[in-house]
């Protein structure tokens, strides 16, 4: 694993990329350093909060997670102290095989011993009225139970540039005020999803990008190009290019295996 930090005036202060060999030394390296990053942050009095993501690399790290918070391995985090959100939920049945909490459980969750209450998901079909109801509900949620900075966000990127449901071109890319946003016309099945809206996603004092695979290249560069984060909110960068205004306030990691960074 190589580590590039920023250039001098090149991209934001505290923006870094980590580029493994492959998707699968990329889910070690994520998986060992979200482990340490819980134990560091793990107090009496503290209880970190981490927004998690989905996709395929994704579940590649929450199946490593829980093979390192396993058997035969040193116990580094009381699951049961760590608050857990997701920064985007497709609104499908709450056992639905496309919904990112199914497969956090599947991966992870089911393999530790989690405090449920702990676990912050998001309305599924069949529980509320519709994926609007679902979007107002968790930000009800988070209004009662969310920090005021997250500890840790994680996020994909999708080949069309977009990270949680945020979609280049989509009216969700303006939205300062509220917490959540409910999306209906997602170009990329299922078409309803929840999501966090960029101010949202910017509390946090760490962000980190998780992306594989060649497909996702030509984005991930334009994203780390053109980071600006909020300030960024309107500007072409950002709604062609939507994970361009995500920053964490202290640090932003770019997690790649070579395919993604662009490496022959």
């Amino acid at each position: 694993m190589t580590s590039t930090p920023t250039g001098p005036g090149a991209r934001p202060a505290g923006v870094t990329d980590e580029v493994c060999a492959d998707a699968d030394t990329l889910a070690t390296a994520v998986a060992e350093a979200l482990i340490a990053r819980i134990a560091e942050l793990q107090t009496p009095d503290r209880i970190p909060s981490v927004v998690l993501t989905g996709g395929s690399i994704a579940r590649r790290i929450h199946t490593e997670v829980a093979r390192l918070s396993g058997a035969g391995h040193e116990p580094a985090v009381d699951w049961r102290r760590v608050r857990l959100w997701w920064g985007d939920e497709r609104f499908v049945a709450r056992d639905h095989d496309e919904r990112n909490a199914a497969q956090t459980y599947a991966d992870l969750l089911d393999h530790v011993d989690i405090d449920p209450d702990h676990v912050h998901t998001v309305g599924a079909t069949g529980e509320v009225r519709d994926v609007e109801a679902a979007a107002e509900a968790y930000a009800a949620t988070l209004a009662a139970h969310g920090p005021e900075t997250f500890d840790l966000v994680m996020l994909g990127l999708g080949p069309d540039g977009h990270c949680a449901s945020l979609f280049p071109g989509h009216a969700a890319l303006t939205e300062t005020d509220a917490t959540t946003v409910s999306v209906t016309d997602s170009p990329k099945p299922p078409p309803e999803r929840v999501s966090l809206t960029f101010p949202r996603l910017n509390a946090a004092d760490a962000v980190w990008f998780l992306v594989s695979g060649e497909e996702k290249a030509d984005a991930c560069a334009r994203a780390r190009r053109d980071q600006v984060g909020l300030a960024g909110l309107g500007s072409d960068q950002v709604r062609q290019t939507p994970a361009a205004g995500v920053l964490g306030r202290s640090e932003t990691v770019w997690w790649l295996d070579e395919a993604a960074a662009g490496h022959r």
